[in-house]
């Protein structure tokens, strides 16, 4: 693999309610990153409404990309190749990031390379780990997806486990909102379980009989829920911090079982997170301690890197892009894509 040539991709991430758009070169540096959020305005409904991040994203698409190619003091002359997410995510909104890429690819006559959102989030390692380098086993966890991965090479994957049921970051937003702490549910339930006692209430740890490395996180959720009505039915207060911290703890826990276990099984010296959650600072602490313990050296992306964003786009599109992956002009939106499905 040619690092020395310089191979400039524009990215595209419109999955879900984040409208963004980078320039990254050789994978593994950010020329510009520009994120469009639409926090405040889901926020009132409590998540995301895919009809209203579809309308935003429309709005604020050409704006974005403008803004990256201008940090980046570029323009689309400059480009290689133009990287975009085409699945997973909210069909709406995919597709107004896959619409604008091939418009642009076909315009300027730039190759186009579809790219797994999944893929992205564990190409995020890339941009501040440039000694990293595959095979390693990845956590991925987010509001949409828990895997657990092991990249075996640049676009080759084989996956160990998925969640059964919610996703991580699924979980946290639906128990924040029973505690009373709105939407989005992970960083508030971080910053509220700072101040509780993670002990206080014991809830349950799932464990998938026939498949050690997979999640479930729909007990757990029932188990808080019922305990909150619990109280409630008793007239009794709870205390909200106890609660965020005891759920956080119970998620954190498994999560970090599961890495440790693949990471003994398989052999690996190195073990990397990514994903939305894998901001988390009490998950990020603990995958931390187990790693030092174990002399695993744990890599994991800088918080805004975590959440969605079209760098980890560009570098997951370079790797690709190096393969031979090319997208024709028929690339469409795949809301439900698999890991290593094209």
């Amino acid at each position: 693999m040619d690092r020395e040539k310089g191979i400039t991709i524009l990215a595209i991430e419109s999955s879900c309610d984040e409208t963004a758009a980078a320039v990254v070169k050789n994978g593994r540096e950010i020329l510009s990153s520009v994120i469009s959020s639409q926090i405040e305005l889901h926020k009132i409904y409590g998540g995301v409404v895919p009809e209203i991040a579809s309308r935003k994203h429309i709005e604020k698409i050409n704006q974005v990309i403008e803004e990256a190619l201008r940090q980046a003091d570029v323009t689309l002359d400059d480009i290689d190749a133009v990287g975009v997410t085409y699945g997973p995510g909210l069909v709406g909104a995919l597709l107004v990031g896959v619409a604008e890429a091939k418009a642009i690819s076909y315009a300027r006559k730039i190759p186009l390379v579809g790219v797994h959102h999944i893929e992205g989030h564990i190409s995020a390692n890339f941009i501040e780990h440039r000694e990293l380098e595959p095979p390693f086993p990845c956590l991925v966890v987010s509001g949409g997806h828990t895997h657990l991965v092991i990249m075996e090479d640049y676009g080759k994957y084989r996956i160990l486990g998925r969640t059964r049921d919610d996703a991580a970051g699924e979980a946290f937003d639906k128990v924040a909102r029973a505690i009373g702490l709105g939407y989005p549910g992970g960083p508030k339930i971080d910053r509220v379980a700072r101040e509780g006692n993670a002990d206080a209430i014991v809830f349950p740890r799932a464990h998938v009989a026939d498949a050690p490395y997979d999640f479930s996180f729909s007990g757990l959720k029932s188990a808080v829920l019922n305990y909150l009505n619990g109280c409630r039915m008793k007239g009794e207060t709870f205390s909200q911090a106890d609660v965020a911290a005891s759920f956080q703890k119970a998620v954190v826990d498994v999560l970090v079982e599961h890495a440790m276990m693949a990471a003994e099984e398989y052999g690996f010296d190195k073990m990397a997170i990514a994903g939305g959650v894998a901001a988390n600072s009490f998950l990020r602490t603990q995958m931390e301690r187990a790693c030092a313990k174990r002399g695993i050296t744990f890599y994991y992306p800088s918080p805004i890197l975590c959440t969605d964003n079209a760098a980890m786009i560009g570098a997951a599109a370079y790797y690709e892009f190096q393969n031979g992956t090319r997208s024709g002009l028929d690339l469409n939106a795949v809301p439900n894509l698999k890991l290593g499905e094209r």
